[in-house]
């Protein structure tokens, strides 16, 4: 039977990023980590136009500083320099911007492919080893942990399990962790584009009668794109000739950017608010979109979970229990639990206020975007919370 101190359910952005924290603090005391994932990455970084990507907030960017990845993840990113955030139809506006801030860059968008070959180039294999492919089966508890069987009936024993497999999780499911979700009754249309002219670094929030999209700068000039639709119009839209969709997209955007010339590969995800019940038990701890999955269009989600896996780390590094000790558990939860409540209620209420088209709210929004504009506290305040620092001292 084989043991470790830690095992990482889910080797993605998440899992990955938490290993990675745990790194040095794991050689030193001599633990043991182990990341199970059922697809392996890559040997090499493939560049792609389709590559689906995550906005970045600058408190992940710090994140990354601390661990020494930045400077390499930084070589395949687009700074964000400005968000324009809009509502279309209405003369309310307001700018974010670097400058404004202080910061470099109010954040940064990256492919996910990129960010997790960093990730899983930057692990030291003598103290976090791979189980890959692998696919935990089973999951059953033991009075100084838990037992995973995987999908080859091999087994392992850890002190503490961290489920980090996905907003879908079985294993969430069958451990009897219930889950809040909250369906926005939209649907959100993925896809990459190309505009004519420089996007400059500008991102771009632009709320709409059908719901709100976001346009997110990417290396080589192109765009991410995220369009919340209706289900069946963000399906037609899906399959409908390439110039029709650049069609359409322009009448909704405008021409801020141009024209579209080109749009790639175009995909549709349904969107929830969700989250579990239970975020720790004693040796278990449920982390990034198992935990909590959010709108899109604010770009927090990844953000909020790259925050969780600093802070856990953080906790279990500086207290010297087991890794599995529930009350060191439920200090990591309580010091996050403001992160979270702030984070998910932005979110949420923002996606709300802006897929709403009564003519009252309309109204009301657009005059909060100009005070918002007009109002340096009230920007300071939606800014930091763009860029993951809401919840930290000034």
């Amino acid at each position: 039977m084989q043991r470790a101190n830690l095992a990482i359910i889910g080797g993605g952005l998440v899992g990955a990023s938490l290993a990675l924290t745990l790194q040095a603090g794991a050689r030193a005391r001599g633990w043991r980590i182990v990341l199970i994932e059922p697809f392996a990455p890559g040997d090499a970084y493939q560049p792609s136009y389709d590559a689906r990507s995550s906005a970045l907030s600058f408190g992940s960017r710090q994140i990354y500083e601390r661990l020494g990845l930045w400077q390499h993840i930084a070589q395949r990113s687009a700074p964000i320099m400005q968000i324009h955030v809009s509502d279309r139809g209405r003369f309310g506006s307001a700018r974010l911007t670097a400058v404004e801030e202080g910061v470099p860059a109010l954040g940064y968008v990256v492919e996910n492919a990129w960010l997790g070959q960093c990730l899983w180039q930057a692990l030291d294999h003598e103290v976090v080893s791979w189980r890959c492919p692998a696919e935990v089966r089973r999951m059953d508890a033991l009075a100084d942990g838990y037992r995973l069987t995987l999908d080859d009936d091999s087994q392992l024993d850890c002190d503490l399990a961290v489920l980090a497999d996905g907003g879908r999780s079985g294993l969430r499911e069958q451990l009897g962790i219930g889950v809040r979700r909250e369906p926005y009754g939209q649907v959100a249309l993925i896809a990459n584009v190309s505009p004519t002219e420089e996007h400059r670094g500008q991102a771009f929030e632009r709320f709409t009668e059908h719901g709100p999209m976001a346009l997110l700068p990417l290396p080589e000039n192109r765009c991410a794109l995220v369009w919340t639709r209706a289900p069946r119009d963000a399906e037609r839209l899906r399959d409908v000739p390439e110039r029709q969709f650049l069609d359409e997209l322009q009448a909704a955007f405008g021409y801020r950017l141009g024209g579209f010339r080109q749009v790639g590969a175009r995909y549709c995800y349904p969107l929830a608010l969700t989250e579990a019940e239970e975020q720790v038990r004693p040796h278990l701890v449920v982390l990034g979109n198992a935990a909590h999955s959010l709108h899109p269009i604010a770009g927090q989600g990844f953000n909020l979970s790259l925050r969780d896996a600093q802070a856990l780390a953080d906790r279990l590094l500086t207290e010297s229990a087991a890794p599995g000790d529930f009350a060191v558990l439920q200090r990591y939860l309580d010091g996050q639990r403001l992160d979270q409540q702030m984070t998910v209620g932005f979110s949420d209420r923002v996606t709300r206020l802006f897929s709403n088209a009564q003519p009252m709210l309309a109204t009301g929004r657009n005059l909060g975007l100009l005070g918002l504009d007009l109002l340096p506290p009230a920007k300071r305040w939606f800014a930091r919370q763009a860029m993951g620092l809401g919840a930290r001292p000034v």
